[in-house]
């Protein structure tokens, strides 16, 4: 019990230490209770570097969106191909009705005459017409607003054959040399020949703005004989060696013929699910279903 004792006995210095311990302690909480240490000066600051932080990222968002619509530069609409009608906001029948009006031998020279070819409608005809742009000749006030064969075209801008032009008369045009012109008479050659003068784009490596220099001298005139492939009756390798076939569609056209049987009409293979709809009429150069 003494033992117990001498634990809680202080001398006089021992209480005053105590003493002035709990009083410093009782100081330092008068001080975080009675002093205000926030500072509107750091909030304000915070506060003006948040509202900049969210215009920054506001002007990078719209940035981003005006990147993402597709900007349209002036084109002559006499080669519009499936994929830039499908930019453009054109439907698959006014896409197919300018393809098989061009696919004849003719060109059309006047916004009315596009619209008459086409059917689009006058919204979007007031949407995309701005950016038409027609040979000069063919906006001369003395000529007849009419259909002009191939023929008359090649007399007047003297462009050769793109299906006819061999690598030396390609080596011609500044930019390409011996191998980007192989690369071209290659890419013709699996193709079965050029069908389309925007085919010209797909070429592998081939700069948009050297492939527009062919196009300048060079365009598609006769149409190549393609031989085309019975989708009923050919296999898997011969439908997937078509240019624009991959794997994985080539797989879901099988898929989809086994479930109907037999293909009844190529117009079909648009029902297939994730079918490439702006691809449809360049596959459907190389297929057949009879």
């Amino acid at each position: 019990m003494n033992t117990l004792k001498s634990h809680f006995r202080y001398n006089t210095s021992q209480r005053n230490g105590i003493f002035f311990l709990l009083l410093f302690i009782v100081f330092l909480q008068g001080i975080f209770f009675f002093v205000d240490f926030s500072s509107d000066e750091t909030n304000a600051v915070s506060q003006n570097e948040i509202v900049a932080f969210q215009h920054e990222m506001d002007s990078l968002k719209r940035v981003e969106l005006e990147n993402r619509i597709p900007k349209i530069y002036p084109f002559n609409p006499n080669f519009i191909t499936d994929f830039k009608g499908h930019q453009l906001g054109m439907g698959l029948d006014e896409i197919d009705k300018l393809l098989a009006f061009r696919a004849k031998g003719n060109y059309i020279n006047s916004t009315k005459q596009f619209q008459e070819t086409t059917g689009v409608n006058d919204s979007l005809l007031a949407a995309i017409s701005p950016y038409f742009k027609f040979p000069e000749w063919t906006t001369s006030k003395n000529i007849i607003e009419k259909p002009y064969s191939k023929i008359t075209i090649e007399k007047s801008i003297l462009k050769k054959d793109i299906n006819s032009v061999s690598a030396e008369d390609l080596k011609m045009i500044n930019g390409i040399g011996e191998k980007l012109a192989k690369r071209i008479i290659d890419y013709r050659t699996k193709l079965q020949g050029f069908s389309i003068n925007d085919q010209v784009y797909e070429v592998w490596a081939l700069d948009k703005e050297i492939a527009g220099k062919v196009l300048q001298y060079f365009e598609v005139t006769n149409l190549p004989k393609i031989q085309k492939i019975n989708i009923n009756t050919a296999t898997f390798k011969e439908v997937l060696s078509i240019v624009y076939l991959d794997y994985e569609l080539t797989k879901k056209i099988f898929n989809y013929k086994n479930q109907v049987a037999e293909i009844q009409s190529i117009q079909e293979l648009k029902k297939i699910d994730g079918f490439p709809l702006d691809k449809f009429n360049r596959i459907a150069l190389y297929l057949d279903a009879k």
